[in-house]
């Protein structure tokens, strides 16, 4: 099995906290997103995963692709970095990994996080994971059958035809028809809006026999903007404080109350505060004299006398005295 991670995109709707980091990159609950991402997906798989692509920028430079390799190296997998130069699309960005793109592929986009119990069933020709959601019109939905097989793909239907929302992860049994296929909108220019779209492809492919199929995950978790990232990382605190540390040993808390579920990086510092429910402090974060709740904190950052909450701080923040919420860059400074 080989997985493909196009994570290319520069995060616009999450500025200012992507203009230093990769959307893909900034940490949940003490782990990077794509890292969440290929972890979970890795345990979905029956099969070993033998290669993980990551579809970048050429701009996110060689200390992202360095921990993406580490990502995948510590799944037992070999990383691969491929780049996509232009934003020409889903589909012609998934070209970009065109080698890894044989056999068994799992194609996940990395501004999404699920819970989901499933199992991949390697002998189906394609798989769909889909959301059912209130208002389909705002997604690409799948129209099914009575087997639960797919008989339509529908971007942002206008009417209602389902409520099954297509959340970025698909599975393709042959890797190399899908390749085909991708290609072939590339040789005839078949575009929308400027853009080659990976559900084009697919839609051919049904069209031309093979059958695709839907999977229903548990909960889809967005991370496409900072108030929806602030509200995944309060679902996966909640979703993983069981199994996972979230208390590192050389965590200081002094004089203060932890209401949980927290996430406490190394080196962090909490004092005569108060920090919970659903908060995340990155290593080396000082909090003093603080209330803190519903946030995310990135790593070596000062909160010093504020109330914080449903609030995303970034790195080297230093922020003194603020009652409200807030959305800060990184190396931000408050007065």
């Amino acid at each position: 099995m080989n997985i493909i991670i196009p994570m290319a995109g520069m995060g616009k709707r999450m500025r200012p906290h992507t203009l230093t980091t990769p959307k893909p990159l900034v940490p949940v609950a003490g782990k990077p997103i794509v890292q969440r991402l290929v972890e979970d997906i890795t345990r979905t798989c029956p099969e070993k995963v033998e290669e993980i692509a990551f579809i970048i920028s050429p701009a996110f430079g060689k200390a992202v692709e360095d921990t993406l390799l580490h990502i995948a190296e510590s799944l037992g997998a070999k990383g691969k970095i491929c780049y996509q130069e232009v934003a020409l699309g889903t589909a012609h960005a998934l070209l970009a990994a065109a080698d890894s793109l044989h056999g068994n592929v799992l194609i996940a986009f990395a501004d999404t996080l699920f819970k989901a119990s499933f199992e991949i069933d390697t002998q189906k020709d394609a798989i769909v994971w889909t959301q059912r959601v209130d208002d389909p019109s705002a997604f690409g939905v799948v129209k099914l059958g009575a087997g639960g097989e797919i008989l339509d793909f529908v971007e942002k239907p206008a009417e209602f035809v389902s409520d099954q929302a297509i959340i970025g992860v698909y599975y393709f049994r042959d890797g190399e028809r899908l390749r085909r296929e991708l290609q072939r909108l590339i040789d005839e220019n078949i575009m929308q809006k400027g853009e080659y779209f990976l559900t084009d492809a697919m839609d051919h492919m049904l069209k031309n026999g093979v059958r695709f199929y839907t999977d229903e995950v548990e909960e889809w978790l967005d991370c496409g903007n900072y108030g929806a990232t602030v509200f995944t990382n309060q679902r996966i605190l909640e979703l993983k404080q069981d199994t996972e540390e979230c208390l590192h040993e050389t965590a200081v808390v002094e004089n203060s109350v932890l209401i949980q579920p927290v996430y406490l990086g190394k080196n962090v510092t909490v004092r005569n505060s108060v920090v919970g429910p659903h908060v995340s402090l990155e290593a080396n974060v000082t909090v003093s004299d603080s209330r803190v709740r519903n946030c995310m904190v990135g790593e070596s950052s000062l909160l010093d006398g504020v109330h914080l909450h449903n609030s995303m701080i970034g790195k080297h923040v230093i922020l003194k005295d603020q009652p409200r919420e807030w959305s800060l860059g990184d190396f931000s400074t408050t007065a």
